[in-house]
Formats: C-alpha cells, sequence, structure tokens
C-alpha cells in the first residue's frame, strides 16, 4: 500500500483521491464562506433594510461562537468517524446537513430560521471537517514527503471557493446584477446560493468518492463495542440533563438570554480540549512515544487559539471595519463591505505556489515549532497595522483607505502559511493510532477556543477603541511568539522524531 500510493501522482504529482477531497472541500467552504460573508449584515441591518435587527454587539458576538461551536461540533465528527461510521459516511452526513441549514437560512422566517440553520451547519460541519482533513493524511504512506506540499494544495482548494463565495453571493443577494430587488439587499437569495454550491460539493464527493478513495475510509479505525458504547450514552444523557438543568436555573432567575448562552459555550469551548489532551495522556491505548507527541502539541494547540482569534476576526472586527470606517470605492469601482473576505482566501491562493516550492526545496527548514513561532508574531502585526489609521487619522475622521484592510489581511495570510497548513500536517503526523480522527478535531478545537474567546472580546469593539483594541491582541500573540521560539528545541524534542 504504502508503494502504490507513493507511485499515484496523477493529480499534479499527488494522489489522484486528493482531487476529490480538495473539489469536496471547496464547494463546501463555497457555501459556508458565502453565508459568513452576510450574515453579520443580515443579523444587524434594520428589519425594513431585509436584515433581523439586532443590536451590533450581539450580532458579532453570535458570529464569533458561531465559529466557534462549527468546530466544537469537530469533536463529535472525528469520534463517529473513528468510532461508528467511518469517515467517507461521516463526511457525507454533514454534507446533507450543511445544505439543508443553508436552505433554512434562504426562508424569511425570521431569527427562528437562524437558529435553525446554525444548529444544521455546526452539526454538519463537525461531521464533514475533521474527516475530510483526516483522509487527506491518509492518501500519504508516514514516510512520504509530499504531505506538507499535500496538505498545502487542499487548503488551495479550501480558498478557492472561499474567495469566489464572497463576490458571488453578495451578487446574488443583491439582484443578480438585474436590480431585482429594487437597490435593496435580498439576503435570503444570497444564502440560496450558498446551498447550492453545497450540493455541487456533496454531488462531486459521491460520483469521485466511489473510484479514487481508499475503501478503508468506509469503515472505523477503532470500531466501538456494546460495552464501550454504554458509557458513552450515560455521559451523553448526563450532559444533555446538565444542561437542560443550567438553562432551566438562568430561566428562573431571568438571566436565559443570547449572552449568557454564548458565555457558557465560550467556557465549554475552553475546558473541552483541556479534557481531551487529559484524556489522551491518561488512556491505555496512547503509548509513551505518542504520549510524548501529544505532550509536544500542547503549545502549538495554544498558539493555534491565538493565531486563529485573530484570523477569524476577518468575518467580524474587520468586517465592522470595512462597512463602517473604510471607502469602498476606489477610483470609479464601487464595491461592498463583505467583498472584502475573499482577501483572505486570494492571498492564500496567490502566497500558497511560494510556500509549497519553499517547503519542497528549503532543506534545512524551520521544524513546525518554528514555523508556528514565526506565524504568532507576524499574525500579531496584522493587528499593529490595523492600529495605526486610527492613530494617524484619528477615530472621527470619517472612513479610511481601503488598503489598510488589504495590508492587515496580506499579513495575516504570511502568518496563515505558517500555521495552517503546517498545523494539518503535524496534527496527523503526531496524532496517537486510536484517536487520529479525534486528533484532527483537536486542531479544529484550537480555532474553537480562539472564536469563543473573541465572542467575548469583541464585545469592547468600536470605532472609539480601535487603537488598544488592534495593539493589546497583537501585542498578546507577539509575545506568545517570541515565548515559543525560546522553546523550539524543546518542543521538537518531544516529538520523537517527527518533523
Amino acid at each position: 500500500m504504502s508503494k502504490q500510493k507513493n507511485l499515484d501522482t496523477s493529480f499534479f504529482g499527488q494522489p489522484r483521491g486528493l482531487s476529490t477531497l480538495f473539489f469536496t472541500e471547496m464547494w463546501e467552504r463555497f457555501s459556508y464562506y458565502g453565508m459568513r460573508a452576510i450574515l453579520l449584515f443580515y443579523m444587524y441591518y434594520a428589519v425594513t433594510k431585509g436584515g433581523l435587527g439586532m443590536d451590533q454587539a450581539t450580532a458579532a458576538s453570535i458570529m464569533s461562537i458561531y465559529g466557534s461551536l462549527v468546530y466544537l461540533a469537530s469533536v463529535v465528527g472525528g469520534w463517529l468517524s473513528d468510532r461508528v461510521w467511518g469517515s467517507r459516511r461521516t463526511v457525507f452526513i454533514g454534507g446533507v446537513l450543511i445544505m439543508f441549514g443553508h436552505i433554512a437560512l434562504s426562508l424569511p422566517f425570521g431569527v427562528s430560521a437562524l437558529y435553525v440553520s446554525i444548529a444544521l451547519i455546526v452539526i454538519g460541519t463537525g461531521l464533514l471537517k475533521p474527516n475530510v482533513s483526516e483522509m487527506v493524511g491518509g492518501l500519504y504512506s508516514p514516510e512520504d514527503r509530499r504531505r506538507d506540499s499535500g496538505f498545502s494544495m487542499f487548503v488551495f482548494g479550501i480558498n478557492l471557493g472561499a474567495a469566489v463565495a464572497p463576490w458571488a453571493v453578495p451578487w446574488a443577494a443583491n439582484g443578480f446584477g438585474l436590480n431585482l430587488f429594487h437597490g435593496e439587499m435580498n439576503f435570503h437569495a444570497g444564502f440560496s446560493l450558498a446551498a447550492i454550491g453545497m450540493f455541487f460539493g456533496l454531488v462531486q464527493y459521491v460520483v469521485d468518492g466511489r473510484k479514487y478513495l481508499s475503501k478503508d475510509s468506509l469503515y472505523p479505525d477503532d470500531p466501538i463495542d456494546k460495552e464501550s458504547l454504554r458509557p458513552v450514552i450515560i455521559w451523553s444523557i448526563v450532559g444533555v440533563v446538565a444542561l437542560v438543568i443550567i438553562l432551566g436555573l438562568l430561566a428562573a432567575m431571568g438571566q436565559l438570554n443570547i449572552n449568557n448562552i454564548i458565555t457558557i459555550i465560550t467556557v465549554i469551548a475552553i475546558a473541552l480540549p483541556i479534557y481531551y489532551f487529559v484524556m489522551m495522556l491518561n488512556s491505555k491505548k496512547v503509548t509513551k512515544d505518542e504520549k510524548s507527541r501529544v505532550v509536544a502539541y500542547i503549545p502549538l494547540f495554544i498558539a493555534a487559539a491565538i493565531f486563529w482569534a485573530i484570523e477569524e476576526s476577518g468575518s467580524v472586527v474587520l468586517a465592522l471595519f470595512a462597512e463602517q470606517r473604510t471607502i469602498l470605492h476606489i477610483g470609479g469601482w464601487h464595491f461592498a463591505a463583505a467583498n472584502f473576505q475573499t482577501l483572505n482566501p486570494l492571498f492564500i491562493m496567490i502566497l500558497t505556489p511560494f510556500f509549497v516550492a519553499l517547503w519542497d526545496h528549503w532543506k534545512k527548514q524551520p521544524s513546525a515549532p518554528g514555523k508556528f513561532a514565526a506565524g504568532l508574531v507576524i499574525a500579531g502585526l496584522s493587528y499593529v497595522w490595523m492600529a495605526l489609521p486610527a492613530m494617524i487619522h484619528g477615530t472621527t475622521a470619517g472612513r479610511v483607505s481601503p488598503f489598510w484592510l488589504v495590508g492587515s489581511w496580506f499579513i495575516v495570510e504570511i502568518a496563515e502559511m505558517l500555521i495552517s497548513p503546517i498545523g494539518l500536517a503535524v496534527t496527523t503526523k503526531l496524532a496517537p493510532k486510536a484517536f487520529k480522527s479525534q486528533m484532527m478535531s483537536m486542531w479544529f478545537l484550537a480555532d474553537a477556543a480562539g472564536q469563543a474567546v473573541n465572542a467575548q472580546v469583541v464585545k469592547y469593539y468600536s470605532s472609539a477603541t480601535e487603537v488598544p483594541y488592534f495593539l493589546i491582541i497583537g501585542a498578546v500573540s507577539i509575545v506568545f511568539g517570541l515565548i515559543l521560539c525560546l522553546f523550539v528545541k524543546k518542543i521538537h524534542g518531544l516529538m520523537d522524531g517527527v518533523d
């Protein structure tokens, strides 16, 4: 099998199965980021403008906690893949739920449809995302040096879908360029296009998956037995009952509101990865060498959480900056605030070929911890950069050049190239055998933790607080990156030969 994997170069030097997963994830990201490009505005725009009329702080917190919930759900998706369904079936079920989630949001049923959509997309993405990435890792043998470049190509596919969506979905919401809605935003039309994108992703996955994906993906890596299933069911019931009790107590005290629910989710998002690390380090299924690698992964996890807190703010804080503080034209070319969301994936696509070549040809390149440390420093600088417009022009001087946002996104995407594909690759390599998909879920839990913290911090963002907001968060990232630099050799030693 290892030899066959190494010989399969039919997709730009990579295994043909990578093409299936490349296009599946491309369409899934099209649907997800297309929805996110307009969701914040849908929530806080006035009802008369087609929105839900929420206050800005609440809408921003929901956006952040939404993203956190998406990645929290990956824990369940990883477990179901490892123990029950296998990765291929889990991904398919997830895709179907995502599609129905976008359909729910496309219907004009107000806040109720919003929360139903959130539930469906959260569960669906949790099932799909960690297992698609795990299947990419499964295309390569442990000694295959194409792994990092393969993941970089996979990330390119993600960003291709994400780059097109912030233009296509707002275009649909604005009447497909035909003034169908008389100059007003029809958010539901935009959400409908996101649903269509997910449908294309499912078709791609089913048709090509039968031909090019390993039959191993049809079966769980560690099938659960009846004896092991019983405590899972019991603890699941206990968890549900505990949640109901907490919500009931909040209701009895008159404190059952969206802000307190967001706070509860924040606590869970921080506590869950701690629990998972403790579980893996104490599991009898994890060998001594594997435990050492898990320990090495902890500082990388913390670094990733800080990075994602900054990177994911693009659809929240930077989206608000684009809408409220940015000149929305360059000469005679006018554009929407939502269109800025394309900068993230666009710069990733521009930078990917450079970094693929760099990792393929740089013989004495830094280890994964070294790349993470550099990425954190650079991510912090992207926020320091965003403090400059207000420092130069003041916060009451009106709108500023769109190139401030362009510069910030370019800087943070350099950081992402040092952390995201490298993190995906190193996660598959450091994963204990019995926790392959669940370890990939841990990578997404870093994103969940970062966005959960954002859900609390973003409440303090406004035009008046721009400078301290960007400087403080940027400084946290830079300082942690410098600290991580001091421990690169120690962490690399704990990785026990994994590069």
